[in-house]
C-alpha cells in the first residue's frame, strides 16, 4: 500500500507542471497544472502509454496530426509512439491527472520540429 497527500508534493515549476504522487514501480501518477500560455515540447514514448483526465479548465492536446480540445470530465488515451503536444491556449489554468505506464525510468523522445496542426 502507498498513501500520499498531494499537499505534500510540489509542482515541478513552482505553480505548474507535473506533481508526481507516484513514480513506479508499475506506473507514474501525477497531477498536472498548466497556466494560460504554457505548453511543453512535443514528444512520444516508445513503451509507455499516457492518459490525461481533465479535472478543471480547458486544454489543447495534439496527437500526431489531430487537435483535441478537452475540458472538465474528458479523458484521452495516447498510445506508445503517438507524438503528443499539450498547450493551454486559454485564459484559465487547467488541472488534469496524468497516468503513464508501464513505468520506465527514461522513455521520452522530443520532437522539436513538430508542426502544430490547424
Amino acid at each position: 500500500m502507498k498513501l500520499v497527500d498531494a499537499k505534500d508534493k510540489e509542482y515541478r515549476f513552482g505553480d505548474s507542471g507535473p506533481k508526481y504522487l507516484m513514480k513506479g514501480p508499475r506506473l507514474n501518477f501525477a497531477i498536472v497544472r498548466f497556466n494560460p500560455g504554457q505548453d511543453f515540447t512535443a514528444h512520444f514514448h516508445s513503451i509507455m502509454e499516457e492518459d490525461f483526465y481533465i479535472i478543471e479548465g480547458k486544454i489543447d492536446i495534439y496527437v500526431d496530426d489531430t487537435k483535441n480540445t478537452l475540458s472538465e470530465g474528458q479523458f484521452i488515451h495516447i498510445a506508445p509512439k503517438e507524438v503528443h503536444y499539450v498547450a493551454n491556449h486559454y485564459s484559465e489554468p487547467v488541472v488534469m491527472v496524468s497516468v503513464l505506464g508501464p513505468h520506465q525510468t527514461v522513455d521520452k523522445t522530443e520532437v522539436p520540429d513538430y508542426k502544430i496542426p490547424e
